[in-house]
């Protein structure tokens, strides 16, 4: 009688213990995908964006990042560390070349190493219209690694996959 005491007592914080786990990784998971939502959020462009809000969201997309963060984009001739002054300057160039944009991710696959780093890997779709009418469809894959600074999630390091084509 007085073993299987025991016994539930150690069964039933073994599962408190893993509750406790599963809603502290969860809720970090959480905050992580919401920052590729403010990403998402402060990168797409409506083609009604006066000059005002497109400096707001680009002072926005520099608070994402650490300092430095590491870019890798081949395509784009892309890659070293670099400033969040530089990634805005970046993005506002970027922003400046098209009238709509759209920036959604998906498949996100959030694994965390080690305490207060997040490695995700995702996919990313960028659709839009150049200034000159062309259209913008991108589909790419993404790693990226966040790192917990203080209470906030912010991207140290961001590479573009190259996927091969048959």
């Amino acid at each position: 009688m007085v073993k299987m005491k025991y016994l539930l007592i150690g069964v039933l914080i073994v599962i408190i213990g893993i509750v406790v786990v599963f809603n502290f990784f969860r809720s970090e998971e959480k905050k992580v995908k919401k920052r590729f939502h403010f990403l998402s959020e402060w990168v797409s462009k409506s083609p009604d964006e006066n000059a005002f809000n497109m400096l707001q969201k680009n002072k926005k997309i520099g608070t994402l990042f650490d300092e430095p963060c590491e870019l890798k984009v081949p395509s784009h001739s892309l890659s070293g560390s670099y400033k969040r002054d530089e990634i805005m300057s970046y993005a506002m160039s970027a922003r400046s070349h098209v009238s709509q944009l759209d920036l959604k991710f998906y498949d996100f696959n959030i694994v965390f190493p080690e305490k207060e780093i997040a490695k995700v890997t995702l996919t990313a779709r960028l659709l839009g219209k150049s200034t000159v009418g062309e259209q913008v469809d991108e589909t790419r894959e993404l790693e990226c690694v966040l790192k917990k600074i203080g209470k906030k999630w912010l991207f140290s390091a961001i590479e573009v996959v190259e996927v091969l084509k048959k």
